[in-house]
């Protein structure tokens, strides 16, 4: 499974990963801490279900939540990013969208920004998913998952 060879290859490389979620509720953290041996290397998940946990818990700017809203590239990059740092982790998932049934917003239900950041270098996929709520919430977690294992794939090749 996916989160076992996330789990041996950050085991592996001595290396760290947080999450910090809002759409999925805490769907990734579960998936990888559901693996035996994953408290090696899973540190914190944050869930920041609304703008003022994204703000007070990983520091995701006021101003990146106004002018480009919860669910944007902007802040999915900063939830990754400050999830890191609070965490002092390696690598560190973040998840934001729109699962539904709407948006409130006029944007699309399915729209989910996941972003990565490994050490500073923090890359954000924009994701257009369908289906029902849970879902759109099932096929974030699994991009997540893909991202994060890309990741790690592109370090251990470097180093």
């Amino acid at each position: 499974m996916l989160e076992e060879r996330i789990i041996q290859k950050l085991t592996k490389l001595h290396m760290t990963v947080t999450t910090v979620e809002s759409c999925t509720g805490g769907m990734v953290s579960a998936a990888l801490t559901s693996v035996p041996g994953s408290s090696a290397v899973f540190y914190r998940g944050f869930v920041t279900y609304c703008d003022q946990a994204k703000n007070e818990m990983v520091g995701v700017s006021r101003k990146t939540l106004e002018q480009y809203t919860a669910v944007s590239r902007e802040t999915a990059k900063e939830m990754a990013e400050g999830g890191a740092k609070q965490a002092n982790a390696d690598f560190a998932l973040s998840v934001t969208g729109y699962a539904g049934p709407d948006t409130g917003s006029g944007e699309p239900v399915g729209l989910v920004y996941i972003g990565c950041c490994f050490r500073g270098d923090t890359v954000v996929e924009e994701c257009h998913f369908s289906g029902d709520r849970q879902e759109i919430r099932r096929q974030s977690l699994r991009r997540a998952l893909e991202l994060l294992e890309r990741r790690i794939t592109s370090f251990e090749t470097v180093s």
